[in-house]
């Protein structure tokens, strides 16, 4: 069985590819999913896509990395579904909108969470509430995500009825993780378990739904479905500590987000959590400087103070140990990890990203 330490740095390039590849397949139909919205809306989707400058004349942007539709169609090819066949098939074209489909609930969320963080950049520029204001952004969100069931709802393959279920099953327990992190933030005694769960909900819970959508439109059984899932579960929560260590030691040039994103707004993050239950000397120093507003020393000073409480070099590990899992997991769906060369190399992308 291959393991994480067999993955090469050649998979990065291969990540690469399969997410351009990845873009040209699903971008023309999301476009057109996306343009299918009435008025205000569609203006504030196609500028949150990148596609529209706010004033709605077009935009050369950025859509996003698709790591989510990469997974849906990656997971159909490890179990030789149609995403292996030629362009015209109608196999292939229902993959696609299953992976519109994740991302247009991805994007709900997205929408959603820069409103509720107060985030004002994402991928470089204003957020969406920020410039078309905080109603008309979150019912845009609300849109995205009924565009998304609509599309699987309305399609005619065997899979849709147990992939529009699975999705939305999954957008509650994302909804879920959403809210416990939200209530973490009011609370100074957070767990790590808690904080496990949490992340598992409100990240790992969508990329394990995207692979099994995947394995879904391929034909496999619920076993495959279920373990392809558990894969994705286990790689979204080594995708979700990586994300938190770029939301404290980011380059703000690469993140689009200030530096110490979430030091600044007192999130209580996995390196974070990790810090705080420590039982160290810094570990009670971050929890000073997270009894009161960050200033731009302080978040300096709650930065050290996490890495001195090994809240760094935890979440690296933690995030290596999920990856060997997620592994596991996926070999119990594709017993030969050389036809499931994609999604390994979308695992290793998103854990070994800076960015």
């Amino acid at each position: 069985m291959a393991t994480t330490e067999t993955i090469t740095a050649g998979e990065g390039h291969e990540a690469a590819a399969l997410l351009e590849r990845t873009r040209d397949a699903v971008n023309p139909e999301l476009r057109r999913t996306v343009e299918s919205l009435p008025g205000s809306m569609r203006r504030v989707a196609m500028y949150h896509f990148g596609w529209e400058h706010a004033d709605g004349t077009p935009a050369a942007g950025n859509a996003g990395k698709a790591i989510r539709p990469a997974l849906v169609l990656a997971g159909a090819r490890a179990l030789r579904g149609p995403a292996d066949t030629g362009d015209g098939d109608d196999g292939l074209r229902a993959v696609v909108r299953a992976a519109v489909a994740v991302e247009l609930a991805h994007n709900f969320t997205l929408l959603h969470d820069d409103v509720i963080d107060k985030d004002v950049r994402r991928r470089g520029r204003a957020t969406a509430w920020t410039v078309f204001g905080t109603p008309d952004a979150i019912i845009t969100g609300d849109a995205m995500l009924a565009l998304a069931l609509r599309l699987l709802a309305q399609d005619g393959h065997p899979a849709s009825a147990a992939a529009s279920a699975r999705l939305a099953t999954c957008i509650i327990e994302l909804c879920a993780g959403q809210q416990a992190d939200c209530a973490f933030e009011q609370r100074p005694d957070v767990s790590l378990d808690e904080c496990l769960t949490m992340a598992m909900a409100k990240t790992g819970a969508l990329l394990g739904c995207a692979c099994a959508l995947g394995a879904l439109y391929a034909g496999a059984g619920p076993d495959e479905v279920d373990a392809m899932d558990a894969f994705g579960r286990e790689a979204g929560l080594a995708f979700q500590l990586i994300d938190d260590l770029i939301g404290i030691w980011g380059d703000p040039g690469h993140t689009g987000k200030p530096a110490g994103a979430d030091l600044i707004a007192r999130k209580k993050s996995l390196p974070v959590v990790a810090a705080l239950t420590s039982g160290t000397m810094a570990g009670k120093e971050l929890a000073a400087l997270y009894a009161g507003p960050m200033t731009g020393d302080d978040v300096h000073a709650a930065a050290a103070a996490v890495e001195r409480a090994g809240g760094r070099d935890w979440a690296q590990a933690h995030a290596a140990d999920r990856m060997g899992r997620a592994v596991q997991q996926l070999s119990r769906a594709v017993p030969d990890l050389a036809a499931a060369g994609g999604l390994l190399a979308l695992a290793e992308f998103v854990t070994r990203r800076t960015r």
